[in-house]
């Protein structure tokens, strides 16, 4: 059965148990692990913000705390733009990397793409199934396996009637070229029709768009999910809820530290480490193709008083005792 992002909020957040079973892509890679020879990793990513920087670092944490403080990490960075991506994973392929760290759906789409006979651990995407990286959540069935950054938006939209109860729309800015994108704006639009709200889109092509499609919105409450061409101009969105002195909320906890109000949100930095940890485990014998994609369980309530009040909103004392941190 097909494991959406829909399925997969209404059955619970998957956690994994992952399996051991040999294969034949990270052969070297257990081989080298268990010589003296430092094991060489790929670190691939999108653009530069601050909650991809979070699982990057968070992944060599994990990789350096457990039995791997020599391995030797490459990391290139796309700039946004999937060309690029393309290339650093060919460049990736033909240095014969022992495994492949890919971050965000692009990259992990152009890594996907590229190699096929090196362990590839993906983070921070969405939707693998729906991107056409993997067969399953369950099973991906290649070379390649990590964690999903999927986040529950229902909830965070649900932040609304506390925020600013009487509310009529919601707006959302978007990048057109991301399915991870486009898997929330759909969930987003779901809940805003339950809740009685209009949802109001706008699609930018690249980070320069952001401000004038935020500025278009005429609307009572601004959401940005986790796209990375949006997040990575976040100061744009933040801009224009401060001067409409309209609430901002985001989709992940880095983005309330940038600016944003409130989210339900993950941590990155975490959901890093656990990808580390199922790299280690690739690296020590087991396959990927058979190590379900896994997510972080747990969700925190992060609130920003300061950001609130550049926006002239009032964040409930009720809220803010509920807050698991609240930004100073």
């Amino acid at each position: 059965m097909k494991r959406t992002a829909k399925s997969i909020f209404g059955a619970g957040l998957l956690t994994a148990a992952l399996a051991l079973t040999a294969c034949g892509g990270s052969d070297d890679a257990g081989q080298k692990a268990a010589s003296d020879e430092p094991v060489e990793i790929g670190i691939t990513q999108i653009v530069e913000h601050d909650a991809l920087n979070a699982a990057r670092e968070g992944f060599k944490k994990a990789l350096k705390e457990n039995g791997y403080e020599d391995a030797v990490f490459d990391e290139q960075n796309a700039q946004g733009d999937q060309a690029t991506a393309t290339t650093i994973a060919s460049k990736f392929a033909s240095d014969k990397k022992d495994l492949i760290l890919a971050i965000a759906t692009p990259t992990a789409q152009a890594a996907a793409q590229s190699i096929q006979d090196i362990p590839i651990l993906i983070t921070a995407v969405t939707e693998p199934e729906e991107a056409g990286l993997v067969d399953s959540w369950e099973e991906p069935g290649a070379n390649l396996t990590g964690t999903s950054d999927l986040n529950p938006v229902e909830k965070q939209l649900g932040l609304i009637e506390e925020l600013a109860p009487d509310a009529k729309s919601v707006g959302v800015v978007y990048s057109s070229g991301e399915v991870n994108s486009e898997v929330q704006v759909e969930l987003a639009r779901e809940a805003a029709k339950k809740m009685g709200l209009e949802l109001k889109e706008a699609t930018v092509t690249n980070s320069s768009e952001v401000q004038q499609a935020a500025n278009s919105l005429d609307v009572d409450v601004l959401y940005v999910p986790t796209d990375n061409v949006v997040v990575s101009a976040l100061k744009s969105v933040v801009q224009v809820a401060e001067s409409k002195k309209i609430p901002l909320i985001a989709a992940d906890t880095a983005s309330v530290e940038g600016g944003a109000i409130a989210t339900f949100g993950i941590d990155y930095e975490k959901l890093g480490y656990q990808t580390g940890m199922m790299a280690i485990k690739v690296l020590e014998g087991a396959d990927p193709a058979t190590m379900p994609i896994e997510t972080l369980e747990e969700v925190q309530l992060i609130l920003n008083p300061a950001a609130a009040k550049r926006m002239g909103v009032t964040i409930p004392e009720e809220l803010l005792e509920k807050a698991d941190q609240v930004i100073k």
